[in-house]
C-alpha cells in the first residue's frame, strides 16, 4: 500500500512518515518546509518540496497514485490565525480542497486528516466527546473545522473515505516553538535556556496533552480502521499549564521562575478530549505518560 503524507516533513508529520517506513508502507511526502525540515525526512523516502494550494499537486498524484492520504499539513497556530485569518484559511483550507480534488481525480481510497480540539470551543462540560457541539473561538478552529465539513462533502459526494482525528495538545520531539500548540516546547526551551518561563494567563486554564507516539499511533491505526467516523485523539486527562511548569522544574532545576502575562485572543480556559470512542473503533490509547513525554522533550532540546 502507498500512502502520501503531506507536511511529512514537519513535526507530527516526519514521526508518521518514520513508522510507516519501518511498518513497510510505500511513503511519498509533500512539504513545502516552511515549517517542516528535510533532515527529518530518511534517505529512500520519496519527497516532494511543494505548497498544497499549487495547481501542479495534481502531477504529483498522476506519478506516484497513493492509495491514502494522512493530511497533516496545516497552518497550526491560533494566535497567527487571529493575526492572519485569511492566510490561516488559504493554507487551511484552500490547500485541502486542491488535496482532495486530487484525491478524487486519481481513486485515492481514503484520507486521514489531522483536525483539532480547536473546533469545540469552550465545552459546557469535560471531558468533550465527538457529539458536542462544535463553536470554534479561533480562526484556526474554524479552519479545521470547514476543512472538516469538505472532506465529508467530498465522501458523500465521490467513493472517497475518511477518518478525522479532532487532536488534543500534542507535544515531543522536533516540535518546534511558534504558536500556542507547542507550550511545552517553548518552556522546555527556556528552561534548556536558563530562562524563566513565560505563562500567559494565570496558568490555570488547562489542556489535554498528548505524546507525538501515541498520535502516531492513531493515525496508523485509522488506515484499516474507522471509515468516515471523528475521533478525538487525547488521553481523557485535564492538565493545568502551572502543572506543566512544575514537571518541567522537577526535571533538575528546582530554581526556574514563571512571569505570568495576560492571556491571549482566542485561548479557552479548559480543554480534555474523551477518548472512548477510538479506544472501541481504533483499538488504540495513549500509552505515554506527561513525566516520560517531557523528559523525551528534554533529551531531545538537549541535543539540539
Amino acid at each position: 500500500m502507498k500512502i502520501l503524507v503531506t507536511g511529512g516533513a514537519g513535526f507530527v508529520g516526519s514521526h508518521i512518515v518514520d513508522k510507516l517506513s519501518e511498518l513497510n508502507y510505500q511513503v511519498v511526502v509533500v512539504d513545502n518546509l516552511a515549517t517542516g525540515k528535510h533532515e527529518y525526512i530518511k534517505p529512500g523516502i520519496r519527497f516532494y518540496p511543494m505548497d498544497l494550494r499549487n495547481r501542479e499537486l495534481d502531477q504529483i498524484f498522476q506519478i506516484e497514485k497513493p492509495d491514502v492520504v494522512i493530511h497533516q499539513a496545516a497552518q497550526v497556530s491560533v494566535q497567527n490565525s487571529m493575526k492572519a485569518p485569511l492566510k490561516d484559511c488559504s493554507i487551511n483550507v484552500m490547500a485541502t480542497i486542491n488535496l482532495l480534488d486530487c484525491c478524487v481525480k486519481y481513486n485515492v481510497k481514503k484520507i486521514i486528516y489531522a483536525s483539532s480540539a480547536a473546533v469545540y470551543g469552550p465545552a459546557a462540560k469535560l471531558p468533550i466527546s465527538e457529539q458536542e457541539t462544535v463553536s470554534p473561538m479561533s480562526f484556526y478552529g474554524l479552519s479545521k473545522l470547514t476543512s472538516e465539513q469538505y472532506i465529508q462533502a467530498y465522501s458523500r459526494l465521490y467513493p472517497l473515505e475518511f477518518t478525522i482525528l479532532r487532536y488534543a495538545n500534542i507535544y515531543g520531539p522536533r516540535q518546534n516553538t511558534q504558536g500556542e500548540a507547542g507550550v511545552i516546547a517553548l518552556f522546555v526551551q527556556q528552561f534548556i535556556n536558563n530562562q524563566n518561563i513565560v505563562i500567559y494567563g494565570d496558568g490555570t486554564q488547562t489542556r489535554d496533552f498528548i505524546y507525538v507516539e501515541d498520535v502516531v499511533n492513531a493515525n496508523i491505526a485509522a488506515i484499516n480502521n474507522g471509515n468516515n467516523h471523528i475521533y478525538n485523539i487525547g488521553t481523557n486527562q485535564e492538565t493545568s499549564i502551572n502543572k506543566v511548569f512544575k514537571t518541567i522544574r522537577e526535571q533538575g532545576n528546582q530554581t526556574l521562575q514563571c512571569t505570568y502575562r495576560p492571556k491571549q485572543p482566542g485561548d479557552i480556559e479548559r480543554s480534555c478530549l474523551l477518548n472512548k470512542k477510538a479506544l472501541n473503533d481504533l483499538k488504540w490509547k495513549p500509552s505515554t505518560s506527561l513525566e516520560k513525554g517531557i523528559i523525551k522533550v528534554i533529551e531531545d532540546f538537549s541535543k539540539r
